[in-house]
Parts: structure tokens; sequence; C-alpha cells
């Protein structure tokens, strides 16, 4: 349905969520639970952890996501309001305006989660190697 002034003003492109709020308590649930199993298998806690960076369809899942895990929101990437949910790409750019805007810097562990379509989750530890971009040295 091409999108005009009655289809917007009727409300005919917008996305309702059967039981969001169960999807939402469900995406904060299993994406702290991978974070918290990937930073044991790596011998870390979530104190260790300088930066999350987690897929970008929610910002309200991304902050109760650090929260569980006791991250401080200072720590936790969001880029959603800005960038828009960007889907698989949402990580990776995230990551990109980080390291652009000075947030993560070598030797940093940064937390990486995701959740998506057919309630599956992950979660990754990386330790950042990169120089920042103010060194001119590039990635």
């Amino acid at each position: 349905m091409p999108a005009t002034t009655q289809t917007v003003a009727s409300h005919g492109h917008e996305i309702h969520m059967e039981n969001g709020q169960a999807v939402f308590r469900q995406a904060v649930v299993g994406m702290a639970s991978a974070c918290a199993s990937v930073l044991e298998k790596a011998g870390l806690t979530g104190n260790d952890v300088t930066s999350v960076i987690a897929h970008q369809a929610n910002a309200r899942i991304i902050a109760a996501v650090g929260k569980r895990l006791g991250i401080d929101p200072d720590r936790v990437v969001i880029d959603v309001a800005e960038v828009g949910n960007t889907s698989a790409a949402s990580i990776p750019i995230a990551m990109d305006r980080a390291w652009r805007a000075s947030r993560l810097h070598p030797g940093d562990i940064v937390l990486t989660a995701a959740f998506g379509a057919g309630m599956a989750w992950g979660a990754n530890v990386i330790r950042w190697t990169a120089s920042s971009p103010a060194d001119g040295l590039g990635a």
C-alpha cells in the first residue's frame, strides 16, 4: 500500500507487535544470558567490559540488557535514534560510530549482543586493537 496522506493519517503503515512485552522481556533475558555466558567463558565480568554494543533495534532493550548485567549506562552504546534499526548492520555501524567518537581504544573489552527473528540471540567478547582515528593510523 503506497503511503498517502490518508494512509498515514489512518495509521495504515504502523507495525503492531503482538505480545510486545513478552518479546521485550525475552530479548532482554536472552541477550543478557548470552552475554553473561560468554563473559564467564572468557574469564571476565561486567566490570571488565569497556563498551556494550548491541543490535540497535530498541534503545530500551539495549539499556535493560546493560542494567541487567550491572554495566554503567555510559558504557552502553545506543545510536538507534540517530541511525535507526539497520538490521544485521547495526552492530558494525554502532561499533564504527563509537570508534570514530573515540569511545574505543586498544585493549578495551567490547561486548556485542544481538536478538533477532525466530527468538535467536547471541553475544561475543572482543578485545579492541584498532588505534584511535584521531591518531591518524586508522583501523
